[in-house]
């Protein structure tokens, strides 16, 4: 009977299988591990491999695209048909950066040919950023720090097939599937929408493209236009680029010249803050308890909102483990962008590395 199981499964799966029933039958105490760690989403896949659209999963995602979003059967066969796995993007999704310490993650953001480059950005494009701040209400160092962070001010908008990429995740990656199911469908639409080529875009190993390294649901939900014309162009047009990172931003309750953070030393003081920060960037508490438990000096929260705590590693052999940080409400905006509270702190301080002094007066970084 185990034999025939094993004939049922792919090789992988017989192995850990294997694994087991011979731990079983023989009483030899293999480590839990060995037998039942998953095997990485790449370990199953040959690159190139062709993926198969006529599986139930993409027969129920054409019929979608039909019905809903009247994509005819000729363009779903001109998009899809030829399509096969990268696996390297499914390496690099094992592989991603957030995970780092704080220590070794910063310096890949904040250094200074970053702040050298984001500085001439900054006086370059003056007018432009004038304009987003009067009329959109976000802290142009900010959108400069993400501008740089996710495509070094667009000089890197990414290597790999969009199409391609989101098609592996769908296919050969379960545990986000459906994520990137939905993320195949924004960007078939955002194409078609915007008469841009599916085939031709290039992006991140995620299917994040163009200088702002937009998702595409991301794209058609904040992207605008701010160069005069009706096309929102993240690929090309900096005006575009930098009015639809403040956008986003703004619709996540930016507040202007508002606090984003506030140093709370080496060690939390209190169990509710501790809590806070073991819940990751959802982890919320009381202004008024940071105050009184841990910074009476830091400054208030817009409407009165509830902050964030973060722990940020330090070096091996820095006197303490960690530097805590209070995340204000601007901050957690950073987060919707990304969801790292690594990621929200890079952004705050490359974006003090590049405000002017006369910017510094007007603001409060922490």
């Amino acid at each position: 009977m185990i034999m025939r199981l094993l004939l049922a499964v792919s090789s992988t799966r017989a192995i850990i299988l294997l694994s087991i029933w011979i731990s079983i039958v023989l009483g030899i105490l293999l480590p839990l591990d060995s037998c039942l760690a998953a095997p990485k989403a790449a370990d199953l896949v040959k690159d190139g491999q062709p993926i198969d659209i006529k599986q139930k999963k993409y027969q129920q995602l054409f019929k979608e695209l039909r019905e809903k979003h009247h994509f005819t059967s000729q363009e779903l066969d001109d998009i899809f048909t030829g399509q096969r796995i990268s696996r390297r993007v499914l390496e690099l999704m094992d592989k991603q950066w957030e995970a780092r310490p704080y220590y070794k993650y910063a310096p890949l953001f904040i250094n200074d040919r970053k702040i050298t480059t984001g500085r001439a950005k900054l006086a370059q494009y003056k007018e432009i950023f004038d304009r987003i701040e009067k009329e959109i209400g976000v802290d142009r160092e900010i959108v400069a720090a993400i501008w740089g962070i996710e495509t070094r001010y667009g000089s890197h908008q990414g290597r790999f097939n969009v199409l391609q990429t989101l098609n592996t995740l769908f296919d050969a990656y379960p545990r986000r599937a459906k994520f990137f199911r939905n993320q195949l469908i924004h960007f078939l639409l955002l194409c078609k929408e915007n008469g841009v080529d599916p085939k031709t875009v290039k992006g991140s190993y995620a299917g994040a493209f163009g200088q702002t390294q937009f998702i595409p649901s991301s794209f058609r939900a904040y992207a605008i236009s701010f160069d005069g014309d009706d096309k929102k162009d993240v690929w090309n047009s900096v005006p575009d680029v930098l009015a639809s990172i403040a956008n986003y931003l703004k619709a996540f309750h930016w507040v202007f010249s508002a606090p984003r953070y506030a140093e709370l030393g080496h060690e939390l003081k209190d169990k509710r803050l501790v809590a806070a920060k073991l819940k990751g960037r959802k982890g919320r508490v009381p202004w008024q308890i940071v105050h009184d438990y841990q910074n009476p000096n830091i400054p208030p929260s817009p409407g009165n909102r509830p902050l964030s705590i973060i722990g940020l590693e330090l070096p091996p052999g820095s006197k303490y483990g960690f530097r805590y940080v209070a995340g204000y409400p601007n901050f957690q905006a950073i987060t919707e962008w990304n969801h790292s509270n690594r990621y929200a702190m890079a952004v705050c301080e490359l974006a003090e590395k590049l405000a002017a002094p006369e910017n510094k007066a007007r603001t409060r970084k922490k």
